[in-house]
């Protein structure tokens, strides 16, 4: 089972952007703040890293609340994260699974919890590419 769910699209990075957010809405998901990587990194006096990279936390917070509800320790996975990057001149856009996330944590309805953010946050990327 891979830990990510990847895709490739031919939209920039940022109509890939717009569009997950659109689709996000949809699913009462939201984006609580956006990460340019390479810009944080040379903010930070590390140069070199030029690639378009961003890195977006999401959250449902009605599902957080639930599953934290469930798990304290569930708050280490949270907020999910989708990327969009630049990867061999085209735009790529991912996640971690949340089920391989929550599996860690052995608890049986947490999963099912998961299978069900995990499927949402994939048609989102799929309908978003």
């Amino acid at each position: 089972m891979d830990f990510h769910y990847t895709v490739t699209t031919d939209k920039s990075i940022e109509e890939a952007i717009n569009s997950l957010e659109q689709n996000l809405k949809e699913h009462k998901f939201g984006i609580l703040w956006q990460l340019d990587l390479p810009e944080k990194l040379k903010d930070k006096g590390v140069e070199g890293f030029t690639t378009p990279y961003r890195v977006l936390e999401v959250c449902n917070p009605f599902e957080a609340a639930r599953v934290l509800g469930r798990n304290e320790l569930v708050g280490y996975f949270l907020p999910c994260k989708i990327t969009v990057y630049e990867s061999d001149g085209k735009t790529k856009i991912g996640l971690p699974k949340p089920t391989a996330m929550i599996s860690l944590l052995d608890d049986t309805e947490l999963k099912e919890i998961a299978i069900d953010i995990e499927k949402t946050l994939i048609s989102v990327i799929d309908k978003s590419k």
